[in-house]
């Protein structure tokens, strides 16, 4: 990961000045927010299982559910196969991910994960709408259901989807992607349980309307879980500021630098679910600042502000440019993407 960064920086001669980061990227900001991409076999080794186990028992699952007649264990195996799905998806885009720069793709190929989260959370509500006319029909015309059968195979899924998402757990808070693997597969888990109860209370009294009745709560389950991840990857996939970013607190730290009279065309957007990026002209009418200011703001925005990759423009402000796109100052709203 430690790849030096140019930041290109004009100053009233016209000459670019380029300001390198002398300390790669690891050292810098790797305290806490970034840890787990300094190991990311932890997380492939964590795919590989998750996808092994569960598409096993995907299969187990839906043909059981098949057998006792059950729309719970069906609903159970679609969302599991939702989630194999998911996780073939958020791994593909984790791989992508590090693939370096070339000529075309000057980001490499890291906004795939994010393109991974939208489409995984997209897949999830589809499922969802399959399940729930499933459920619907079942809850109509309810027929008997073998509860035992149910609970059983409900049980063995709390196993598998625990144990996945435990191996989730270290990565899940700082990358979107693997937060969707971790909350799915905790989902899932919660999910088998409630399988698993409605199979033991079917088995006992013969309600067989119950069956349905928890499918039809699994998916109201799914659908509140997965729509913050749904609005979060589609406010990144349209280059909004991204919620960990605090803008009002960037655009404070940079007027307040020495010799800053105002900030111009300020832009952050996510690179990938784990990277931030920004530009900015910073208009100094007393005179380019120095390269070593330059590198202090850079640093600074990367260490407190979790923005990996910015590129400071200085102007004198004597061409009097317009401030194209600006959004407005932030006396209204704070200007997010979804606040017009």
């Amino acid at each position: 990961m430690s790849k030096h960064h140019d930041h290109d920086h004009h100053d009233h001669h016209g000459h670019a000045h380029h300001a390198h980061d002398h300390h790669g990227h690891d050292h810098s900001h790797g305290h806490g927010h970034h840890h787990h991409h300094g190991d990311p076999n932890t997380m492939g080794r964590a795919f590989a299982i998750a996808i092994v186990l569960n598409t096993v028992f995907v299969a187990v699952e839906f043909f059981y559910g098949f057998l006792a007649n059950s729309t719970a264990l069906m609903a159970d195996a679609g969302h599991n196969l939702s989630d194999v799905l998911g996780l073939m998806l958020a791994w593909g885009a984790a791989i992508l991910a590090k693939r370096l720069p070339n000529r075309r793709y000057t980001y490499g190929l890291r906004s795939t994960s994010m393109l991974a989260a939208l489409f995984n959370a997209m897949l999830l509500m589809a499922a969802c709408g399959g399940i729930a006319w499933e459920a619907v029909q079942q809850l109509v015309h309810p027929d008997p259901v073998a509860g035992l059968t149910v609970s059983v195979v409900a049980g063995i899924g709390i196993l598998i989807n625990g144990f996945s998402a435990w191996l989730f757990m270290s990565g899940s808070k700082d990358d979107i992607n693997i937060r969707g693997a971790y909350l799915h597969m905790a989902a899932d888990a919660a999910i088998s349980l409630g399988v698993l109860v409605a199979g033991v209370i079917v088995g006992y009294t013969g309600w067989n309307w119950l069956d349905p009745l928890v499918s039809v709560v699994i998916v109201v389950f799914i659908v509140i879980s997965t729509w913050s991840l749904l609005t979060q990857s589609l406010r990144m996939m349209l280059a909004a500021v991204p919620d960990n970013v605090d803008r009002a607190g960037i655009e404070q730290f940079l007027r307040a630098q020495p010799g800053v009279a105002k900030i111009c065309d300020l832009h952050i957007w996510a690179m990938s679910t784990t990277e931030n990026a920004l530009t900015v002209q910073l208009v100094t009418p007393a005179g380019y600042p120095g390269d070593g200011a330059i590198d202090a703001i850079s640093k600074q925005l990367r260490e407190d502000f979790s923005i990996q990759h910015s590129t400071l423009q200085v102007r004198l402000g004597e061409s009097e440019l317009e401030c194209c796109l600006q959004a407005p100052a932030p006396t209204s709203a704070p200007a997010h993407a979804h606040a017009h």
